[in-house]
């Protein structure tokens, strides 16, 4: 640079001032083509962005016709649907009102058969009537004929057979008015009596309310520890045999912690043996002399409960008259449960409602309330006397000198002998309402149902026989043998064997009656 620079300060000033000039001149051009590509950048972008903005403006425009078009498409399509649903629902009334007006037309044809119907129903009526008056006219012609040959007869006969002929006529006649009004009169009454009874057992049901059942024989006593079954044993099982002996029932003594299970037939018997024990652990001095000491004093213990829960049963109750025997066995009700229903407060409930029915039936309410309160007494000793407790009950009631009455009701409230009085069936039906209402016992619809289908499977199982019935609330099975298959002496069999297999098989309160029925019968026809 230096050296162009010291060449340039060599050369004249005209040649100088040319090059100056021509270097402007080129760096003027230099400038301006800058300036111009610059300028023709800028003209770009502006154009670009113009277009740019163009373009969004289109699409602006674009999307506006769009939004525009669809809001038009939408309001068309609204308008067509209002037009649409409009003519439907006229379509829809429109056809309402053919199917009205069908419909119409329909009861209008059905009527009309109907009363074609009808029409031709009253014409065979009137045509059978005619027949009928037809008929009637026949009759009383041939009438006329017998009573104009009857008068000629009675003209030949004398004024005694005239009467008597005229007399038998009327009493033919009377006869048979009076066994028309008879059989209508028993009708009238027949559905009396049902509207009424239902009425009567009704109002005996509201008017005594009782309890569920929450009661039920103690069979366990417990013991304060282990070592207390040792002693109860006592050596070589002594002082158990020696409880055993004194009250009659089973001790068992197992692995079951804290207790001991006391087991026995007898109610009583299984409280005396529950209480002797328990005061024989209280007590601690446990010996074959102490045991029999303790039972004893036990049982006169509950001797005297029986015979007062007996007297407040009577007292509850007011029956009066009872011996204290009686009164005892009444109290031992207390100890038994039938189904978890204790027997003692079904018989206080059956007293009650026997005296609601009959005090609605005009009868003496003290007569049933006592038939009600005894009805269940041989409960109390059928474990120790053989036969069915109301057999059992009436027979222990004859030695008291008790009513005929009162025997007939015990003896009869489950259908086994003839009701000589109104009493029976009254105790017979509170026995059944007590029995069977809500609460009153544990066993459960389907358990009974089971119970009866189980003994009428026993007795169907045996050879020979054709039918079996569980009645009597399973108290009583009847079965039907074949006379072919079965004589008199295998019938006998069957019946013991059913018996025993019953006992076998089956749990039960009381007894079950076994009925074998062995038929022949000959048939002939008279032609």
């Amino acid at each position: 640079m230096n050296t162009i620079i010291i060449g340039l300060a060599t050369l004249p000033a005209a040649v100088i001032t040319v090059i100056a000039f021509v270097l402007g001149i080129c760096l003027t051009v230099v400038i301006y083509h800058i300036i111009s590509r610059a300028k023709s950048k800028t003209f770009e972008q502006d154009v670009q962005r113009q277009i740019n903005g163009a373009k969004k403006e289109a699409e602006n425009i674009i999307k506006s016709a769009q939004i525009d078009a669809a809001a038009e498409t939408i309001k068309k399509k609204e308008q067509f649907t209002s037009e649409a649903n409009k003519t439907r629902a006229e379509l829809h009334g429109t056809e309402m009102r053919l199917t009205k007006r069908e419909n119409s037309l329909d009861r209008q044809a059905e009527l009309l058969r109907q009363r074609e119907k009808s029409l031709k129903q009253q014409q065979q009526e009137s045509d059978r009537r005619l027949r009928n008056i037809n008929l009637k006219e026949k009759q009383l012609s041939i009438l006329l004929a017998q009573q104009k040959n009857q008068l000629l007869k009675i003209t030949a006969m004398g004024i005694e057979e005239a009467k008597d002929l005229l007399l038998k006529r009327l009493e033919d006649e009377c006869e048979h008015e009076m066994s028309a009004l008879i059989q209508r009169k028993v009708e009238e009454c027949t559905e009396t009596v049902s509207e009424k009874s239902r009425e009567i057992i009704s109002a005996a049901i509201q008017r005594y309310a009782a309890e569920q059942t929450c009661e039920a024989t103690v069979s366990t006593v417990e013991i304060p520890n282990d070592d207390m079954k040792g002693r109860i044993i006592g050596r070589e099982g002594r002082n158990i045999r020696a409880f055993e002996k004194a009250t009659g029932v089973d001790v068992i003594v197992d692995d079951t912690p804290g207790m001991i299970v006391v087991s026995g037939f007898s109610p009583v018997r299984r409280e005396v043996a529950r209480l002797s024990m328990e005061r024989l652990i209280q007590d601690g001095r446990i010996h074959p002399s102490r045991i029999e000491e303790l039972v004893a004093q036990t049982k006169k213990d509950v001797n005297h409960k029986l015979l007062q829960i007996g007297r407040d049963a009577a007292v509850e109750t007011n029956v009066r008259g009872l011996g204290n025997k009686v009164l005892s066995l009444i109290g031992a009700l207390s100890y038994r449960t039938s189904y978890g229903q204790n027997v003692l407060r079904h018989s206080v409930e059956v007293a009650f409602l026997s005296q609601v029915m009959a005090d609605e039936l005009g009868l003496d309410g003290s007569i049933a309330r006592r038939a009600g309160l005894l009805h269940d007494i041989g409960k109390a000793i059928d474990h120790d006397v053989e036969g069915n407790h109301p057999t059992i009950g009436a027979n222990y009631l004859k030695r008291f000198n008790e009513s005929p009455v009162v025997l007939n009701a015990v003896a009869g409230h489950h259908g086994d002998i003839t009701a000589d009085n109104p009493y029976t069936p009254l105790v017979a039906a509170a026995d059944a309402i007590s029995a069977s209402r809500p609460g009153a016992r544990r066993e459960t619809l389907e358990r009974y149902i089971k119970r009866l289908e189980k003994l009428e499977e026993i007795a169907g199982s045996f050879k020979g026989v054709e039918n079996a019935y569980a009645i009597q609330a399973g108290r009583e099975i009847r079965v039907i043998v074949s006379a072919d298959q079965v004589d008199d002496e295998a019938a006998m069999k069957i019946a013991r064997d059913i018996a025993n297999k019953v006992e076998g098989e089956m749990t039960y309160p009381g007894e079950i009656q076994v009925t074998l029925l062995r038929e022949v019968r000959c048939v002939e026809y008279a032609k």
